[in-house]
């Protein structure tokens, strides 16, 4: 029998919805929970990044996973770099065989677990210091030494796309693991909540999912919309994560097109309802790690419009509707194109679902991430 291994996590805020690298963490701690591994998630302490209101309207307690909370300073730009810290400390200085760091701001503290003899796995979901809200300043710093910590103290390196594998390969000369999410496929659910909530029906608007921060590319997509001659809504769904005035800046460019919708964060059935309607996804990005919510709208059976950053396209591949990034005459004529088209958004739709299930699996994931927990122990 193989031993069953302890493993402390940090880097994610909560074992709930707020961000991709909390889904991911939450996808691997329940399955590897089931599979006997003895999971600890040290986590932030504080509120919900959209709002102390949805702190308990989402399940947090999962079987098999022990969660703590560890002291965090409520302060803009130190919340992450606090509860990194300590969350650092009480797994170098627990009983744990693998210590696994997700994100570069929290690798900067990775040399203290391995200090103490710990294997430490860190995996990077995207380069997060090209960020716009941390273009400069001690964030910048901080985030791009974590980078350089994860050189030079993590027993191995995961990657979520071919680009991040190349990035540290050509900077640093060193061999990373490319092990893209997962995702799973979902019960379809028809329009109630959103009928009620915002008068949405199926097939009647275009979706966009996601944190509301300036590399997902909104302002274009605003900008583009506003052109577009459709009776379609535009429904932006997602919370603001330290990005408050820019969550006002896209209001205000979307101010006189009442078919512009911001519904804030959305989770539940309210999410699935979005998700499961939609005419069209759209994700505008110029930067993305490795899109989450792009695999969940596909798993959906969502036709997708996306950047064609390679994040996103590796993703896709030749079952999804491409435009130039950052180009808002591009994204107009591709708008306008999939509302007068509405069957080769249906074409798209019928494929989405089984191509994306089968390529994106997360129990391959969790099988590949234990191959390296197990490696040299």
């Amino acid at each position: 029998m193989k031993k069953r291994l302890t493993v402390a996590m940090f880097g994610q805020k909560r074992l709930t919805r707020e961000g991709g690298v909390e889904i991911v963490v939450k996808e691997l701690c329940t399955r590897m929970a089931q599979r006997g591994y003895q999971i600890t998630c040290y986590n932030r302490s504080g509120h919900h990044v959209s709002g102390a209101e949805f702190d308990s309207n989402e399940k947090t307690e999962y079987p098999g996973i022990r969660q703590k909370s560890v002291l965090t300073i409520e302060k803009k730009g130190l919340a992450a770099v606090s509860s990194s810290f300590f969350a650092a400390l009480y797994s170098a200085l627990g009983k744990y065989d693998v210590v696994h760091i997700h994100a570069e701001g929290p690798a900067f503290f990775s040399w203290i677990p391995k200090l103490f003899g710990k294997k430490v796995i860190v995996t990077i979901h995207g380069l997060d210091w090209s960020r716009e809200k941390w273009e400069s300043g001690f964030g910048s710093k901080f985030i791009r030494q974590g980078e350089k910590n994860a050189v030079k103290y993590a027993d191995e390196i995961i990657v979520l796309s071919k680009g991040v594998q190349d990035y540290f390969e050509r900077t640093y000369g060193r061999k990373t693991h490319f092990i893209p999410n997962g995702v799973n496929r979902p019960v379809i659910r028809q329009p109630q909540l959103i009928t009620d909530k915002f008068a949405l029906t199926k097939d009647s608007y275009i979706l966009f999912l996601g944190r509301l921060v300036p590399e997902k590319g909104i302002r274009y997509l605003v900008e583009a919309f506003k052109e577009v001659k459709t009776d379609k809504k535009l429904v932006i769904a997602g919370g603001s994560s330290d990005t408050d005035d820019f969550t006002a800046e896209l209001k205000n460019l979307a101010e006189g097109d009442d078919r512009i919708i911001f519904t804030g964060f959305v989770q539940g059935q309210l999410l699935d309802e979005l998700y499961s309607n939609a005419y069209i996804y759209t994700l505008p990005s110029d930067l993305e790690g490795m899109p989450l919510s792009l695999l969940e709208a596909m798993s959906y059976g969502n036709c997708c419009l996306v950047s064609d950053i390679p994040e996103c396209t590796e993703v896709v591949e030749d079952k999804a509707i491409i435009f130039k990034k950052s180009d808002v005459s591009d994204l107009k004529k591709k708008l306008q194109e999939a509302c007068e088209q509405p069957e080769t958004v249906k074409r798209l739709k019928e494929q989405a679902a089984d191509y994306i299930c089968r390529k994106y699996n997360w129990d391959d994931v969790v099988k590949e991430t234990v191959r390296l927990y197990r490696r040299d122990i």
